[in-house]
């Protein structure tokens, strides 16, 4: 097609979930809740990791990398989703969609090599338990995470760089926003339905395509954290010592039986 014959694309309108504005507040206010819920939840994770000794190991060095992850993959769009739930004209712009596209691949594909390394070394620490220490060292572990951030950007500029090339002049209304078994299921479980399932306009996609960004994120640290004994024991320990710096610097109450 001639260039000069048609107009690029500035921007996309996004159907969203629901043309009801009762279901829009109401996914507004759950989907802010879920969001928040994420963020706080792995961060929690996150400091939990770095302020106890006991958990600087490979395997909860991983959990922590994903729990990162998991924050990103989640705030790539939903932010703007939780927005566009109280806007009566839903659009992006196609920098903004192309920024998405980017992201998106980039952490979800951090986040597959990732959930990879995880199960390797859950691999090397059953099945060569007293060669875990000598196979999973530091090093080899730091090497596995820069190599799941390095895969991911390089997987994502792959697709976008093709996709940047491609003539935009058609429609640009978008019908849509978009244990380790567990995991792993409900990560690829979404991606392969949206790509294998043979018709282009089907309702399910919405759900699959939110339940990727939203509900996949707040599950991982329930599932590999906030199961773990050594997890818990080291938030309960972190409890304490934030009780005890407080008793410190807080000035005792005077009795009143003591006054005159």
């Amino acid at each position: 097609m001639d260039q000069g014959n048609h107009s690029r694309v500035t921007k996309f309108v996004l159907v969203g979930l629901s043309t009801s504005w009762e279901l829009e507040i109401l996914f507004f206010v759950l989907f802010t809740l879920l969001y928040m819920a994420i963020v706080l939840g792995n961060l929690l994770i996150v400091l939990t990791v770095m302020l106890e000794p006991v958990l600087h190991t490979p395997m909860y060095m991983m959990l922590s990398n994903l729990s990162v992850l998991d924050i990103c993959l989640a705030t790539y769009a939903t932010p703007k989703m939780i927005i566009d739930f109280l806007a009566e004209l839903k659009t992006i712009s196609f920098e903004g969609c192309m920024a998405q596209i980017f992201f998106l691949h980039v952490f979800a594909g951090g986040e597959m090599v990732l959930l990879v390394a995880m199960a390797y070394d859950r691999y090397v620490a059953i099945c060569k338990p007293l060669h875990y220490a000598a196979i999973m060292s530091f090093n080899k572990c730091i090497g596995l995470l820069v190599a799941s951030w390095v895969i991911g950007i390089l997987h994502s500029l792959s697709q976008l760089a093709f996709t940047m090339n491609l003539p935009f002049c058609g429609p640009n209304i978008v019908d849509s926003y978009y244990s380790h078994i567990t995991v792993v299921t409900l990560f690829f479980g979404p991606c392969i339905f949206i790509y294998v399932w043979p018709f282009s306009s089907f309702p399910v996609d919405k759900i699959f395509s939110v339940f990727s960004t939203v509900f996949a994120p707040i599950l991982n640290p329930i599932i590999y954290t906030l199961r773990n004994k050594e997890v818990k024991a080291a938030m309960q320990k972190l409890k304490s010592q934030h009780i005890n710096v407080r008793q410190i610097f807080l000035p005792t109450p005077v009795s009143t039986d003591m006054m005159p």
